[in-house]
């Protein structure tokens, strides 16, 4: 069975800056990453909030910029998925396919996935037109006129954030009344150019190469409607990938990963970073603090076990 110091689960930003902390340590690792390096980023089209690029940047330049930090060094690369992990006191083991390794420390850096709703044309038009981050695309769509499906705080957030970019903003909801904090509620209502839509759930995007449209229809009367807009931002929530995290690693009610200021879940020797951890600001930058604090935590806890 191969041994090393570190394994770092998951090549978006967290596991990238995870193992340039590792590796320059002089630790030995293991780096496993079914795809490219990039994660969700690869699927962002343009980065403007990312500091250091204030013109915006390409996410996979981005992401390809990152990676270059761990050229030059010396590590194994695991392109199979990550099947289980059985921890241990002094060591923990991961199984990638069907090989065994094992390891002193594990960084988790799965991500997360952003749910979809399955509508069609959702697939087809994801990154030309439909959003997941109002956030990240919001600039896109100035004085142009977006839809924005759900009702928590994301949901809220985001369209509170976009009404101050873009002409309007419709905001669906499929329930009378939103799931979210009151303070952003409040906002939302007294906010001139938002208009909820409230018992109304989306059927269709429309449009062929660009999204022209999005088909709605009221749960109480079945009646359909096509509103003319040019973005759909979709907050429904964000699923973990916490498929093979063993059960003796303390997650929240949503499957995300807990951890303290340093990274540490509440298993000695395994970290979490990333948007794999439960908290309330998934973003690139966060992610790759996360990481940078994960894998310091990671080679201090490996050398204070050769200190014993």
């Amino acid at each position: 069975m191969k041994t090393f110091d570190s394994v770092v689960i998951g090549g978006g930003p967290a596991g990238i800056t995870a193992s340039m902390y590792i590796l320059r340590s002089g630790a030995s690792m293991a780096w496993v990453e079914k795809m490219a390096p990039g994660g969700q980023v690869l699927m962002t089209n343009w980065i403007e909030n990312y500091p250091g690029f204030p013109d915006g940047i390409h996410g996979y330049e981005l992401v390809d910029r990152m990676a270059k930090h761990l050229e030059g060094f010396s590590f194994q690369k695991y392109t199979e998925e990550v099947q289980d992990i059985r921890p241990g006191e002094k060591s923990h083991q991961v199984l990638v396919g069907e090989e065994w390794i094992e390891t002193k420390s594990v960084v988790l850096c799965p991500g997360a996935e952003h749910k979809t709703l399955g509508l069609p044309g959702e697939e087809r038009l994801t990154g030309q037109g439909v959003s997941y981050c109002g956030l990240c695309d919001g600039q896109f769509f100035r004085d142009q006129t977006v839809a924005c499906i759900g009702g928590g705080n994301t949901a809220l957030e985001d369209a509170l954030y976009l009404s101050g970019i873009v002409d309007k903003v419709y905001l669906i909801h499929r329930r009378d009344a939103f799931r979210g904090d009151k303070v952003y509620q409040d906002k939302v209502l007294a906010q001139d150019n938002i208009q909820v839509l409230w018992n109304t759930v989306p059927r269709e995007i429309l449009g062929q190469n660009q999204v022209e449209g999005l088909r709605v229809e009221d749960v109480t009367s079945n009646a359909q409607n096509d509103l003319e807009v040019s973005g759909v931002f979709i907050f429904v929530g964000i699923a973990p990938q916490s498929g093979f995290i063993p059960e003796t690693i303390e997650l929240d009610a949503n499957g995300f990963v807990i951890t303290d200021t340093e990274m540490r879940t509440n298993v000695p020797g395994i970290f979490a970073a990333g948007d794999i951890r439960s908290k309330r600001c998934w973003q690139i930058s966060t992610a790759v603090g996360d990481g940078a604090a994960a894998g310091h935590s990671a080679q201090l806890y490996v050398r204070e076990m050769s200190n014993d």
